[in-house]
């Protein structure tokens, strides 16, 4: 009798527990909904072929394929339909130089904080956090200015 006794209490425990563990778990909390970066209008109209807006599944891998063939097309000085090392520096170089003649207003040759805030992906978006302030520059004597 104490085995059939303790064997329904062990039965019960497990019983117990397992439909514990088979609730539904709790709604995560609402988020806001993620922006997403708005994309030029050239490219929009050249590939929202259903022109409903916005680039579906499709019509954004067509856009992406579109642009690495544009890359290749540009960087890829060898020819052998993959961009090496240096390849791509040359087209970070580019992108970086295009950038500075497209936001440094102040026409310094470098992005201050303020026109870095105009860049499209350090805008501030809802649901994102604020970007940390620069950090202060140090002197060649270790002193931070």
């Amino acid at each position: 009798m104490m085995k059939t006794t303790t064997m329904l209490a062990l039965c019960a425990m497990i019983g117990a527990t397992s439909f514990a563990a088979a609730q539904d778990k709790p709604k995560a909390p609402d988020r806001p909904q993620r922006q997403g970066m708005r994309l030029p209008p050239e490219i929009l109209k050249k590939f929202d072929k259903d022109g409903d807006g916005k680039l579906s599944p499709e019509e954004a891998k067509a856009a992406r394929e579109a642009h690495q063939k544009e890359m290749l097309e540009k960087y890829d000085a060898d020819e052998d339909g993959k961009l090496s090392a240096e390849e791509r520096k040359k087209m970070a170089e580019d992108r970086r130089a295009e950038m500075i003649k497209r936001y440094d207003k102040d026409g310094d040759g470098k992005l201050s904080e303020e026109e870095r805030k105009a860049l499209p992906r350090f805008r501030e978006r809802p649901g994102r956090p604020e970007r940390p302030e620069a950090k202060p520059e140090k002197k060649a004597d270790d002193t931070v200015e």
